[in-house]
């Protein structure tokens, strides 16, 4: 066989077949007393990758990002609550959300929100080849992109959190950053929401600066928290950040953006 044939063969190997590597599911000790959470060696994994699930810069500042696998009737209140109260979020989409909820992915775009990559089909990264990863990810970029005036996908959560060091590093040579979390509950159980205090105190009770929350907007409690955890925020001196600041702290010297 030809160097040639060789090479080619094991080009279509690596295209056509995953790569059994071990998954990762992203955890952290949970933040307590305002205090950053712990990732462990998940943090050092995701940095050397330029990915991040937090602010670092200790300034007083959250970001909202939202989940939107399916449409339940609650993205609209959680719009309605963000434009009222003037905050920026991000929300994560699938494939599916994009051809059942059109008219709300638009309105997110309009409306001045990140749309972030969430994999088209909601598959296991790890347990696919690159190509298929990156196919996932063109096919709802391209989707987005039809539907909105979005032109640029920056930032990709990888569907249920799991990831490895292979897909961290696929990603970024898609030109994707990933977006973790250091604040999230179980709130995506529709069948088991437990009342808007339980959502607002889940939230409030691992609040740390920096801070990227993570809600699921199919549960109603969130949406009727979103409001009063808002104005609770803002009176702890918190304000509302866009995540394309964490990128752009990542590039810049704390002394230039901390004038």
């Amino acid at each position: 066989m030809s160097r040639i044939v060789k090479w080619i063969a094991a080009v279509l190997m690596v295209c056509l077949f995953p790569i059994t590597t071990d998954a990762e599911g992203w955890g952290y000790n949970k933040s307590k007393n305002g205090m950053a959470p712990d990732p462990g060696r998940y943090g050092p994994m995701i940095e050397q990758h330029h990915g991040f699930f937090m602010d670092p810069s200790e300034e007083r500042v959250v970001y909202l990002t939202f989940d939107n696998g399916y449409e339940q009737g609650y993205t609209g209140q959680v719009l309605d609550v963000l434009k009222e109260k003037d905050v920026p979020a991000a929300f994560f989409v699938t494939g599916h959300y994009i051809e059942s909820a059109p008219d709300l992915l638009k309105r997110m775009a309009d409306e001045g929100h990140i749309i972030g990559n969430h994999s088209w089909s909601h598959p296991d990264f790890t347990q696919s080849s690159k190509s298929e990863m990156e196919k996932e990810l063109a096919r709802v970029e391209k989707a987005v992109k039809e539907k909105t005036d979005q032109d640029i996908m920056t930032f990709l959560r990888p569907p249920r959190g799991t990831f490895n060091a292979q897909t961290l590093k696929w990603a970024e040579e898609f030109g994707y950053t990933h977006a973790f979390w250091s604040i999230a509950f179980v709130d995506w159980h529709t069948d088991r929401q437990k009342g808007w205090e339980y959502a607002y105190r889940s939230v409030m009770d691992q609040i740390h600066p920096g801070a990227v929350i993570l809600l699921h907007t199919v549960s109603s409690d969130n949406a009727e928290a979103l409001s009063q955890m808002i104005d609770e925020l803002r009176k702890r001196g918190y304000r509302f950040g866009n995540l394309n600041e964490i990128l752009m702290k990542q590039l810049i010297p704390a002394p230039v953006w901390n004038l």
